[in-house]
């Protein structure tokens, strides 16, 4: 058997077909860590560089390492379902976990729904998706909570966090609506057996 453009560097065959299966899994995108390098909040897409270098051979040389190409309009995933999402600020320098979808997403990226392939290609870097929350070791989360769900910011100073035993709150606390409490608007409440002096008032009504 004998391939064209590889049969001139390579004289057995199993070493052919070695090069050949080689030169197509170069192309055959899986998973790869990627840097932001933008964020567009109204499209939900970002330009993102992929963070590992290809190993490319040049003519019949040595591998020599070389950057990916900066993808763009990549989609960023925000969890979500049943009309409720969960936000966060996407910026330049944030890290993720780039995924490529098994065949072109073009045509499901600008209609939803079912729609058919609009070239066709597999494990292409054009099909790129943007998982965040992945993170190298100089980046990762300090001190994560290992006895409840938190939602923090990076050095903790303000956090929500939910244990076996309550909800805890740390930060200032803005409230934009009514607060009810056991029954009672905090809003609107009155107390009662209130008068001047240094006495404490009762419950709220």
């Amino acid at each position: 058997m004998s391939i064209p453009g590889i049969s001139e560097r390579f004289e057995s065959p199993d070493e052919q077909l070695r090069a050949a299966i080689e030169g197509k899994l170069i192309n055959l995108r899986v998973a790869i860590p990627g840097e932001i390098v933008d964020f567009n909040p109204k499209t939900q897409t970002a330009t993102v560089q992929p963070t590992i270098t290809e190993n490319i051979r040049v003519g019949t040389g040595e591998l020599e390492a070389a950057n990916l190409p900066v993808l763009s309009d990549v989609p960023v995933q925000f969890p979500g379902g049943g009309g409720f999402a969960l936000t966060f600020p996407v910026l330049p320098g944030d890290e993720c976990l780039l995924v490529f979808a098994d065949m072109c997403i073009d045509g499901w990226w600008q209609s939803g729904g079912v729609q058919n392939q609009m070239e066709k290609r597999r494990h292409d870097l054009s099909d790129a998706m943007c998982l965040m929350g992945f993170s190298s070791v100089p980046k990762a989360v300090e001190d994560p909570s290992l006895d409840a769900i938190a939602i923090r910011n990076e050095d903790n100073s303000t956090h929500i966090e939910l244990k076996n035993n309550g909800i805890f709150l740390k930060g200032n606390i803005f409230i934009n609506g009514s607060l009810d409490v056991n029954g009672t608007d905090f809003d609107n409440h009155v107390h009662g057996g209130v008068e001047r002096g240094s006495g404490s008032t009762n419950r709220p009504e």
